[in-house]
């Protein structure tokens, strides 16, 4: 089961995650964006760590409604909103429950997912977060570690695409051999949560 702690630490994980990629998310957004995907995320993971610390929610989805929260009121452009939504909108599914299993999650956080679909207009196939999102959760009702494939496998697939949301799809081909800068944060943010999972001892195949 996957208490309170466990969606702390996978938001101090994914903050760290961040932090250590942030250059590389800059780097992949510098031709196709505006070149702070990176620094926008470092900022705003690093201000829902202090506040996590700070405020102490006690269950898994205030959790992230707090972190969500904190993400759209501190990071600027589109991420901001975009990964506030998903954590907000997922915190909120998963109402007051001291702990939840890793099917409530997947639930979830496909929950959050369609919000973040429906606030941006992105599909999967547009070259967004959302490539490596919408397997990710499909994924996730298997293991935390097969969402971790999954998304890595998403983002990596945004390269030949060409955009049609965002930034990017004012580039037209331009964008196409490019890897999407939000579908490869969305990586790191389910590659935190495997790693999060697999330090708890919750990232078995079978129910957690």
């Amino acid at each position: 089961m996957l208490d309170a702690d466990f969606f702390r630490r996978w938001m101090t994980a994914t903050a760290a995650s961040v932090d250590r990629e942030a250059e590389r998310l800059t780097d992949l957004d510098s031709p196709i964006g505006d070149a702070d995907h990176g620094s926008n995320l470092q900022r705003g993971f690093t201000a829902v760590v202090a506040t996590l610390e700070k405020e102490a929610p006690d269950t898994p989805g205030a959790v992230l409604t707090l972190a969500g929260r904190q993400l759209i009121s501190t990071v600027g452009g589109a991420s901001g909103p975009l990964y506030g939504t998903l954590l907000r909108r997922t915190g909120k599914e998963l109402g007051d429950a001291a702990e939840v299993d890793r099917a409530r999650f997947t639930d979830a956080l496909r929950t959050g997912v369609d919000a973040v679909m429906t606030l941006g207009g992105a599909a999967p196939g547009d070259k967004t977060m959302i490539d490596a999102l919408v397997p990710a959760v499909d994924a996730l009702a298997d293991s935390f570690a097969a969402a971790r494939g999954a998304a890595e496998e998403g983002a990596a697939a945004t390269t030949p695409l060409q955009a049609r949301k965002g930034r990017a799809s004012y580039l037209g081909a331009r964008s196409i051999g490019h890897q999407d800068p939000g579908a490869t944060s969305s990586a790191l943010l389910m590659a935190a949560l495997a790693e999060t999972a697999d330090e708890s001892g919750e990232s078995g195949e079978s129910g957690e």
